[in-house]
């Protein structure tokens, strides 16, 4: 016999949960190290309760109601959105590197009662004059009164949330329109936390986890909070520092570290003298994600920090983690992202709709717990990126006969040169297998008689003619892959979550 009802034993599991085991099992043992100093779980635990308590009784936030949070890395931000998380309360985490337009168009958007946030935000928020404000709060001494004002004991227990309902609420970083708010269960955090235990192998409680991206990322906040989950160490970051960054891993010796493809350019670009630190670590795994990484690079970090470290991962903010490429099949697979995470179902679908064949290309769609909720204020019915319960971040995909998948490239930025079908990431790999090349972007622009030409955004690590690198694609691909031009430029365009910005790139094309 079915029962729909929770049986009386159920109880929904927060990220809170991990931090407070922790710091019964290990109180005194460091939660988070940064550039401020340490904090122990018995404070962490303390000033997570604080701000959920200041949240409910202090600011009158309840329930579905929203916060906004501007700010870098900084220890603050985990206790903020877990706090506040704890007891239901939303906190909205847009990039601090948005312009003051874009800030404005996202608090249109979900309506935040109060902000807490870095003090010159703090000022601006108060100058846009946002209807839905009441209260802004700076972080430094003005936040700390107030949290202090705060009593530290546990919620009430009636007033946890339920697994599926919003965790935080993350935006998108708006390279193909206007950013739009990411709903993130409290299930789909704590499902990816666990898958993350166990596919990447450095996630215990005697690990020690570097975090350098950016915690009002998706990727940058769950790779850092997982840590304490389950009772390491979370070394926090404030920024990326390529020489820094190298210290902290010889010196702080991490087991774990999440670096991004621009963050590996500008480690390489250092002299060998300083690379000489990465034989010098403690550490068992490197994930990289938010793009591609291209082949020449990891053979670089293989080559630099050994051999059995490196997952390429493949995810977005909707779908959350899809698949992993583990540390053996590196060099083997090539322009692979590895396997379904695990209880992650993938299917690459054709335009039709129908399944595609081994080998073939089709539009990839996931599901797993880590699904978004939806996007803040908009229907799913809408959403043309869910079929069936599956959703694609529209991107394009083949499998081999080993159940391994390749993303070919974003749907969007395929490119049909005179009905050929080309995929800028195949001669993007190309290019950044010539030693003079840092990173590359291949576009199309539009062209009267094919349609499309193929064109290229090349960063140089070392000077070479535009001719030159167009001979040197003519011996590795097909005619029509070709870039009929490359420009030659200082650094490619990114958005806030460290993507390239081709948008950008096309419009300087004038398309």
């Amino acid at each position: 016999m079915t029962n729909s009802a929770p049986p009386p034993t159920y109880r929904a599991i927060l990220l809170a949960d991990g931090i407070r085991s922790a710091a019964l099992a290990r109180p005194d043992k460091i939660a988070i190290a940064s550039e401020k100093g340490s904090l122990s779980y018995r404070a962490l635990i303390a000033r997570i309760d604080r701000l959920a308590n200041l949240c409910r009784h202090g600011l009158g936030l309840g329930p579905g109601d929203r916060l906004l949070l501007l700010a870098g890395n900084c220890p603050e931000y985990i206790e903020i959105v877990v706090g506040a998380a704890q007891i239901g309360v939303i906190v909205a985490t847009p990039s601090p590197r948005l312009s003051l337009r874009e800030i404005a168009e996202i608090c249109q958007d979900c309506q935040p009662s109060v902000a807490i946030a870095d003090s010159n935000w703090a000022t601006h928020l108060q100058d846009l004059g946002v209807p839905s404000l009441r209260r802004v709060i700076a972080l430094g001494d003005a936040y700390e009164a107030i949290l202090a004002s705060a009593s530290d004991r546990r919620p009430a227990e009636a007033s946890r949330p339920q697994e599926w309902e919003t965790f935080a609420l993350p935006y998108t970083s708006g390279t193909t329109g206007r950013a739009k708010g990411v709903m993130l269960s409290q299930r789909s955090r704590v499902q990816t936390i666990c898958a993350m235990a166990a596919e990447y192998g450095c996630y215990g409680p005697d690990d020690h986890f570097l975090a350098i991206a950016p915690l009002y990322h998706g990727a940058g906040f769950v790779f850092a909070a997982g840590i304490l989950f389950f009772g390491g160490t979370c070394q926090l970051a404030a920024k990326f520092d390529p020489e820094a960054t190298l210290r902290l891993l010889a010196e702080r010796r991490p087991t774990g570290v999440f670096l991004v493809p621009t963050h590996f350019n500008a480690l390489f670009a250092l002299p060998d003298s300083m690379l000489a630190l990465a034989r010098r670590t403690a550490l068992k795994t490197i994930i990289s994600n938010a793009a591609p990484l291209p082949q020449a690079t990891k053979e670089r970090v293989v080559g630099w920090f050994g051999d059995g470290l490196l997952h390429e991962t493949y995810g977005s903010t909707e779908g959350g983690i899809v698949t992993n490429l583990r540390p053996q099949h590196q060099l083997g697979k090539q322009r692979c992202v590895g396997l379904p995470f695990p209880a992650t179902e993938i299917r690459l679908l054709g335009e039709d709709g129908s399944p595609t064949a081994t080998g073939e290309v089709g539009e990839l769609f996931s599901r797993s717990a880590c699904l978004f909720n939806g996007y803040w204020g908009k229907s799913l019915a809408d959403e043309p990126g869910l079929r069936d319960g599956f959703f694609s971040a529209g991107d394009l995909a083949r499998q081999d006969d080993e159940g391994f998948f390749y993303i070919v490239d974003r749907k969007k930025d395929m490119i049909i040169s005179g009905g050929i079908n080309i995929y800028p990431r195949e001669i993007e790999e190309v290019l950044c297998s010539h030693p003079a090349v840092i990173e590359a972007a291949v576009v199309g622009a539009p062209d009267p008689y094919w349609g499309e030409a193929v064109i290229a955004f090349v960063v140089q690590h070392e000077p070479i003619d535009a001719d030159a690198l167009i001979s040197f694609c003519s011996t590795q691909l097909a005619h029509f892959k070709v870039p009929k031009k490359i420009h030659l430029i200082d650094a490619l365009p990114r958005n806030p979550a460290a993507k390239v910005n081709k948008r950008e790139l096309r419009s300087r094309l004038g398309n």
